[in-house]
């Protein structure tokens, strides 16, 4: 094999999968220009363009979708070869940062933490812990954790956690002052409490599914709606309404006798929890610490709100 039949694939790779010169030229640490010089030189050797290139956006030509396939496999073997040198027994230290939702932090990392930092005392984490998608590396993270149904497919995932549902719950004294219903159509009437997203802010959809035909309710009227799942923990827990809300907030109260769930056949499993970050390419030692530790640890505690 030639040596100039090499160059430049690792920038192709990484523009296909980010549809960006700029995002790609972050990841592997080199500008913009000299990407796009790299990609031009590439389809000059092969006769052929890869990209449809505008102003706004990048996306592969067919022909760069069948040369894709047939190139990221044999760069991830390299990778793959290159990362089995690197020597086990070096010690994560640093700073590891990562961007999760609160539900990714209170089921996930939450429980686990003093153990995790005192297994590697050397690490330091910093969580940024925000709803809203970002780009992890122009943002800075090594890893970001969310439902896999929203993880991009060029992204290297990790299931972490454990599995989760959406649960409909109020305290006992609602249910007996409002009836228990039977099924979603009989919340109407009930005192409600909504949440909204702070990042995109919609209003979270009540969504139920049963036998797996899922049934499809005008929006509720809520009696409050806020931006906090602690504040919807906590004003179901005073009384003010039932709430719509992740299994793991609220499965210590419901096993205490705090909060009453109902509509068990109408709820619905979410999608799983993903640790996901862009490639296996360098995968540092404070990553791979976090990745191993959080598959030898794979369900968490229950959680419920400090009282």
């Amino acid at each position: 094999m030639r040596q100039e039949n090499l160059d430049g694939l690792v920038a192709f790779v990484h523009v296909a999968e980010s549809r960006s010169f700029t995002t790609a030229a972050a990841r592997i640490g080199l500008t913009p220009s000299a990407v796009s010089q790299s990609i031009r030189q590439l389809e000059a050797r092969v006769g052929i363009a890869l990209f449809t290139r505008t102003t706004r956006s990048v996306r592969l030509t067919e022909a760069g979708e069948r040369y894709l396939e047939r190139v990221r496999p044999a760069i991830l073997e390299l990778d793959e070869a290159a990362a089995a040198l690197t020597p086990t027994d070096a010690r994560p230290t640093g700073t590891l940062r990562l961007n999760l939702p609160r539900v990714a932090h209170t089921v996930v990392l939450q429980p686990l933490l003093r153990s995790f930092l005192d297994a590697y005392p050397e690490l330091r984490l910093e969580l940024s812990i925000d709803s809203a998608l970002i780009d992890l590396v122009e943002g800075g993270f090594d890893a970001g954790i969310r439902y896999n149904n929203v993880v991009d497919r060029d992204m290297v995932g990790v299931q972490v956690g454990p599995p989760l549902s959406s649960y409909v719950v109020a305290t006992a004294g609602h249910w007996a002052r409002y009836g228990t219903p039977s099924t979603p159509l009989d919340l109407h009437g009930h005192r409600r409490i909504g949440f909204r997203y702070k990042s995109s802010g919609v209003l979270e959809r009540w969504a139920f599914v049963k036998n797996g035909k899922p049934l499809n309710l005008s929006p509720p009227t809520h009696t409050v709606v806020v931006n906090d799942v602690v504040a919807i923990v906590q004003a179901a827990l005073d009384g003010v309404g039932a709430a719509y809300i992740t299994s793991a907030y609220v499965e210590g109260l419901i096993e205490s006798g705090r909060l009453v769930r109902v509509l068990h056949e109408w709820t619905p499993s979410l999608p799983s929890l993903t640790l996901y970050y862009p490639s296996r390419r360098g995968v540092a030692p404070k990553l791979r610490a976090l990745v191993d530790f959080l598959k030898r640890h794979p369900d968490a505690p229950s959680w419920a709100v400090p009282t």
